[in-house]
């Protein structure tokens, strides 16, 4: 069910100072898109939608149309009709109190159905098999994030941010630093209450390893696609909110080669019919359930690979030792793993943390593609290997696909995955990522003209 104009009508009268409002969605690459519409066609929004391209949605990370599966220029690249989702319009703090916001579904304009290849659509046909299992997923995404400066270096890379204490540039990292914390608290607390405005339940906030890189925490949610709702909302909060303090936010998994990398790790119980997490210690088969659904990740890795490390960037993280995973073992409290436990003072709240997508993946896509092996795990029955306790990162496992061509290949050729994201979708994922690859080698880089020119 779309949204009612009566919750704008509403939400009008205690915010009556609201000039625009920003209708848009998410793309296959995570990006909001949209347009700005003024606050008097509100009314017709909610009751026809307003017109957008159907094939946005399936661009690519510079928005251009690959044509796949003959959507854009094949079909005449139709408009869908975008209509307002309930629950999903607020204010956009950054606005001067000028503007709002609202999360939009786009669908067909002929028969009002959604387009399937959205990827909050994607993400809802993986939840609604875990009704099979009688199951329900309580997930919560982490994000990791560095502020840099404005400026560029000479060759368009970025540069380190400035400290608002001293003005020098960061140059190391303080992991789980306080005073790291304070140096930069008034933009964190700017994020924090900007996110909060928006009804995105931030928590947790860490100084990381990598100089002002931060990461930010969510609350779990029982609904995984109000997690990954949170998680794209809030890059947007957070890259909104450093041009404030005239700053810039990103979240390329490695824009600075001798420093950390950012991912995006996603948090994950399940509860029965009865509210149990069913990965519970005090459960006998609490443990067992664990086992399948590690196992069923760690099948999944490689064939979704594409979609957890979806540019030729992320794969930068991919080195031994570097707290990012490069195998496909799991462990107690052990960060060099790709599927974590972590400890919990309540043996009831006992979840596995997927810890392998960079930070821009796009949550919807990773959200679905983890549930897609704890599902396929928990269905088959899998066990997993034995726990690892020590090091696991300390070489690459040459089976899973750490580049970005040869995880485009697993993805195209895969077995598991294709059951959850259908055919189509696998095929029009790697239309257009793939697209994008071709057309981002067909520029020069630096080093072609240092080693042959």
């Amino acid at each position: 069910m779309y949204g009612e104009y009566e919750e704008i009508q509403t939400f009008l009268k205690t915010h009556k100072n609201i000039e625009y409002l920003d209708v848009f969605v998410f793309d296959l690459c995570g990006n909001a898109i949209g347009k700005r519409l003024p606050i008097e066609q509100a009314k017709s929004l909610y009751e026809f939608g307003t017109p957008i391209c159907g094939a946005m949605q399936l661009v690519d990370v510079m928005g251009n149309t690959a044509d796949p599966l003959g959507h854009g220029f094949s079909d005449g690249d139709p408009d869908a009709l975008a209509k307002p989702l309930p629950g999903m319009l607020m204010t956009v703090p950054w606005s001067n109190g000028r503007g709002a916001q609202l999360l939009a579904e786009l669908t067909n304009s002929n028969d009002g159905q959604p387009l399937w290849y959205d990827p909050r659509k994607v993400l809802e046909a993986v939840c609604d098999r875990f009704k099979e299992l009688k199951l329900k997923p309580v997930v919560a995404l982490e994000l990791e994030f560095y502020l840099i400066s404005k400026e560029r270096g000479p060759d368009g890379s970025p540069e380190p941010c400035n400290s608002p204490v001293n003005g020098r540039a960061e140059e190391q990292g303080k992991v789980l630093s306080l005073s790291k914390l304070e140096e930069f608290q008034p933009i964190l607390d700017a994020m924090k209450s900007n996110a909060l405005l928006q009804g995105i339940p931030v928590t947790t906030m860490i100084s990381e390893y990598g100089a002002g890189q931060f990461e930010i925490n969510l609350q779990h949610q029982s609904d995984p696609i109000a997690a990954a709702d949170h998680a794209a909302l809030l890059r947007r909060v957070v890259t909104a909110t450093a041009l404030q303090f005239d700053m810039e936010a990103t979240f390329m998994s490695k824009p600075f080669p001798d420093q950390s990398g950012s991912g995006l790790h996603v948090h994950v119980s399940l509860l029965n019919e009865s509210g149990e997490n069913i990965f519970s210690l005090e459960r006998p088969d609490g443990e067992s359930f664990l086992s399948q659904a590690v196992a069923g990740m760690q099948a999944t890795m490689a064939e979704a690979m594409a979609v957890f490390a979806p540019n030729f960037n992320v794969y930068r993280r991919f080195k031994p030792d570097e707290f990012t995973p490069v195998t496909t073992d799991w462990g107690e409290n052990n960060r060099s793993v790709a599927f974590r436990l972590p400890p919990t003072a309540d043996p009831k709240a006992r979840r596995v943390e997927h810890r392998v997508s960079g930070a821009e993946a796009n949550p919807y896509l990773v959200t679905a593609a983890v549930l897609a092996g704890i599902h396929y795990g928990i269905d088959n029955k899998l066990t997993a290997n034995d726990k690892h306790s020590g090091n696991a990162g300390s070489a690459v496992d040459p089976t899973l696909p750490l580049s970005i061509w040869d995880a485009l290949s697993a993805w195209d050729s895969s077995t598991i995955i294709l059951n959850y994201f259908g055919k189509n979708y696998i095929q029009i994922y790697g239309e257009v990522k793939r697209a994008e690859f071709e057309a981002f080698l067909e520029g020069h880089f630096p080093r072609e003209f240092e080693w042959y020119l």
